[in-house]
């Protein structure tokens, strides 16, 4: 089998006993499953659950807290012990973890997400497992990933994927409920999430120490998929699970076609899902057929109107005159300047402004609307 990239996502009620507890017989069956993918020459990356659920008990909880407060003070506790307990059994394997705490913030800053990609990308090069979470402990709103699920969709893209393995306590997507209908049917294969599935499945959690549902990790497909990673939902045991999963044999939903486009780069990601718009430019006919179809970078000349106020290296909206929205980029120019040198020639607008820039948004900053608002909605984050 050709070495792949995978992420491989474990939510909390397949690390925890029936009593909310991490299991250490769980947590080592995934643990071997990962080490047999690497003996296979795959690179792997562990999004996992559990800290809350983990640390709990040891608060003196008798159930899971209901309170930020007391979810965030489990989570600080349970993540030492999570860690603990996988740093013991990928030992066992002679392998060596890593721990990166991300929070949704870490997304929005250009800089640190750059920052994220680059370090996972150094540890995988030196044969090391990251184990990532989220930093539930510090978090200012709760679950922001809905229990990690889009937390490793966007791990996917942002490390540029393959494979998107999220595990669970359910065998995959069935047309209705399963437990309500015995002739539920299974969707073994589904290359597409289309919304009509979408907008009928529920958001509850089907466990009582996992936050997602399966409307949560569908969410997650869908927006790996739009960076180009197929994804398998379901369940397995032992340490070939993982590997019967890749060749095809899981006992879950597969979902995407085999070959997808390849995913945005890092930039182009954070401005297409994570990027906030401080303003908006519109352009001429002339710079919409540039930009749209002929694949060019904004020039001044076919700016016509600058639309509230933004400094250099802020992320706008670019419409046309009949104010149609065709995408978002990263500007060069403030509103202020830019609106001395619109619709001037480039090297009079740059000597006017003082600027090295003769575009005000180069399309290597730029990410059309077809992709942006596809990404956006299926991000659900925001």
């Amino acid at each position: 089998m050709e070495a792949k990239r995978i992420v491989v996502k474990v939510g909390s009620s397949s690390l925890t006993d029936t009593h909310g507890n991490l299991d250490e017989k769980k947590l080592n069956d995934h643990v071997n499953a990962i080490a047999r993918l690497k003996s296979e020459g795959h690179e792997v990356i562990l999004v996992s659950s559990g800290a809350v659920a983990a640390g709990y008990s040891g608060l003196g909880y008798p159930s899971r807290p209901v309170t930020i407060a007391g979810k965030q003070a489990a989570a600080a506790v349970g993540q030492v012990m999570l860690l603990s307990s996988y740093a013991n059994a990928f030992r066992r394997h002679g392998m060596t973890v890593a721990q990166l705490l991300l929070a949704r913030q870490d997304f929005e800053r250009r800089e640190q997400m750059s920052h994220a990609c680059s370090a996972l990308s150094e540890l995988l090069k030196r044969s090391v497992i990251p184990i990532i979470n989220e930093n539930d402990s510090v978090s200012l709103e709760e679950l922001t990933f809905g229990d990690n699920d889009m937390l490793s969709a966007l791990v996917s893209g942002l490390i540029h994927a393959e494979f998107l393995i999220i595990l669970t306590d359910v065998n995959g997507l069935y047309d209705r409920n399963p437990n309500q209908y015995p002739d539920a049917r299974r969707y073994k294969y589904l290359p597409d999430l289309p919304d009509s599935i979408l907008s009928g499945i529920s958001g509850s959690s089907g466990s009582k120490v996992g936050t997602g549902g399966m409307r949560s990790k569908l969410l997650a497909a869908k927006t790996a998929l739009s960076l180009g990673v197929r994804t398998f939902i379901g369940k397995g045991k032992g340490s070939g699970k993982l590997v019967e999963i890749l060749e095809g044999h899981g006992d879950g939903t597969y979902i995407g076609p085999i070959n997808l486009r390849p995913s945005l780069k890092v930039s182009k990601q954070w401005i297409a899902l994570h990027s906030p718009v401080c303003g908006k430019i519109e352009i001429d006919d002339g710079a919409v057929h540039a930009l749209m179809e002929e694949g060019k970078s904004l020039l001044p000349a076919g700016v016509k109107k600058v639309i509230g106020h933004f400094l250099p290296g802020e992320v706008i909206q670019i419409v046309d005159q009949s104010d149609r929205v065709l995408g978002k980029g990263q500007v060069n120019y403030s509103s202020e300047k830019l609106n001395k040198i619109k619709s001037m020639p480039s090297d009079k607008a740059m000597n006017l402004a003082k600027s090295e820039h003769a575009e005000v948004v180069h399309r290597d900053n730029w990410v059309p609307w077809t992709v942006s608002i596809k990404l956006s909605a299926t991000e659900g984050m925001r």
